[in-house]
């Protein structure tokens, strides 16, 4: 057997190639002392008013007294994101689906996706406006605010980031697969169903979780819709408070203490979204390994 013969690295590549590593990684430090800083002062200014009256009483609204603590806001979050991703996961997994492997090249398909790319820039507040002028001030549903009026602000605003997220990574998915099933005697439906859409699983859970995190952090669109109250709603008829309402209810305050709720409940909206990317690597490691 010949031996293969390598050509010696020249210093010079040697020095260019310590260069790019030095640049990126210093770049990358660059990038993460925002994060960092965000998180330190996050920390610092919320962990002051976490307890356990804080997760279990509601806002008092009063201005000398206990300002009480955060529950209607984080109930009233889960139940208006819950709603919000419940129609907007569907509707825009669909959507994506039809765009990859049934509209394809169609007219109809690039007009659909362009309005998706429109309504993926169109700033949340507009949403929130929308939503206000046909529902709230057209009386739908009662001439008032309400909590699935406000779902339905995120869940326009969910809906072109789950579609186009969707499409990218159904687009991904090898066509060797789909032959491989049409080859079997599989009709289109069920390629879809048992080998496209587990193929893609992962990447679409990944595009729900940005934008789950994305509508719950949103604070114009629910103002507009569910506004800001006290007392802790599960009628999704009834005004609802959330944590980003809460927050800029209380961080305009002169009271530091409203600061202080406001800091905390922060700190709890960025654990809550922690919590759930978690449990989303979970779900994407297991389904990899199964």
């Amino acid at each position: 057997m010949s031996a293969v013969a390598f050509a010696p690295i020249s210093a010079r590549r040697r020095r260019v190639d310590k260069l790019a590593r030095g640049g990126v990684a210093l770049l990358t430090g660059v990038a993460l002392v925002p994060l960092a800083l965000i998180l330190y002062y996050l920390l610092k200014q919320g962990l002051g008013a976490i307890s356990l009256s804080f997760f279990t009483t509601d806002p008092t609204g009063s201005f000398l007294g206990d300002p009480g603590g955060i529950k209607s806001a984080i109930v009233g979050t889960l139940l208006m994101v819950g709603l919000a991703t419940a129609v907007a996961v569907p509707v825009g997994v669909g959507v994506a689906i039809w765009l990859v492997e049934f509209g394809r090249v169609s007219k109809l398909a690039h007009a659909v996706r362009y309005f998706i790319d429109v309504m993926t820039g169109v700033p949340s507040i507009v949403f929130g406006l929308f939503v206000y002028i046909t529902l709230v001030l057209g009386g739908v549903g009662g001439s008032s605010f309400a909590g699935w009026k406000g779902s339905t602000a995120l869940a326009l605003l969910m809906l072109p980031i789950v579609t186009r997220s969707a499409e990218v990574v159904l687009q991904l998915v090898p066509n060797s697969l789909r032959e491989a099933a049409y080859a079997l005697g599989a009709p289109r439906w069920k390629t879809v169903l048992r080998v496209v859409l587990p193929t893609a699983l992962p990447g679409i859970v990944t595009g729900v979780l940005l934008a789950i995190a994305r509508a719950a952090g949103e604070t114009a669109p629910l103002l507009f819709t569910a506004a800001v109250v006290n007392a802790t709603a599960f009628n999704y008829n009834d005004r609802m408070n959330s944590l980003p309402a809460l927050i800029f209810q209380n961080v305009g305050q002169a009271q530091d203490r409203l600061v202080t709720i406001a800091w905390g409940a922060a700190l709890t909206l960025v654990a809550m979204i922690l919590m759930l990317t978690l449990l989303a690597r979970l779900i994407q490691r297991r389904s990899r390994l199964s």
